[in-house]
């Protein structure tokens, strides 16, 4: 029984017959309780390729969703940058692009481009404490507000407290929909991070033929019409053109 017990565990998840559960630290507009965010469609799109039935969970920490993963109690993680197998070695990388993830400026109004970071010298800015990727490049801005979440972050917006909110691209969007603000996303984004799916390496034998359904559906389409089903819907922010 025991040796029996063994190799189940060595085998990793080939069919439909049980569920991969691949977590993320991220909501809407890319996981929803109703499954029809941008991971959850692509995800699960991804597998079914496969011959594997996937699904995308929303874990309330981003660090515990990694760790959860690593550790096996998930099968793997979505939208994650490479080279996280260095930090967590029981991660192994699906090696086709889910997608770029953009982190902007947004404004109530006011247009100037943000080629880098010296663009928001005079403004006063906010964004959600924590965001490492805004922290280790604003530390020192002389006015800078940091903001609990996302709901704080749009109502400082709102109310015009401060002059511009750093967000990643498309849950800005979201988030300015849902209240009905009329954002304008400046360009270029300050910053852009390819992001990647991961499974745990017991399921490692899965990882190359994900990545070629992934890149499959790319070529022949599918993959554009989940984007625009979901994030791509997005593009146009209330009483903006």
């Amino acid at each position: 029984m025991l040796v029996i017990a063994g190799l189940c565990c060595a085998f990793p998840l080939s069919s439909a017959a049980q569920t991969l559960r691949l977590v993320t630290g991220n909501s809407a507009p890319f996981a929803t309780p109703q499954r029809d965010g941008f991971f959850d469609l692509l995800v699960a799109e991804m597998f079914r390729r496969i011959g594997v039935q996937a699904e995308v969970h929303t874990h309330e920490s981003s660090a515990r969703a990694l760790v959860s993963a690593n550790q096996g109690d998930d099968h793997g993680l979505v939208a994650r940058v490479r080279g996280l197998e260095a930090e967590y070695p029981n991660l192994v990388i699906i090696p086709e692009k889910v997608f770029d993830n953009d982190f902007v400026a947004c404004t109530l109004g006011a247009e100037f481009t943000t080629p880098g970071w010296q663009a928001l010298e005079s403004r006063h800015v906010a964004f959600i404490r924590g965001w490492r990727v805004f922290e280790t490049r604003l530390s020192g801005h002389r006015e800078l507000t940091r903001a609990r979440d996302a709901a704080q972050l749009f109502e400082l917006l709102q109310r015009q407290r401060v002059e511009v909110a750093l967000y990643e691209r498309w849950q800005a969007l979201w988030h300015a929909r849902q209240r009905g603000i009329p954002i304008r996303v400046l360009e270029p984004p300050l910053a852009r991070e390819e992001m990647f799916a991961y499974l745990h390496r017991r399921h490692a034998g899965l990882a190359p033929r994900a990545a070629a359904a992934l890149a499959a559906m790319k070529a022949d389409g599918g993959y554009r019409r989940i984007f625009d089903s979901t994030l791509g819907s997005l593009q146009q922010a209330p009483g903006r053109r």
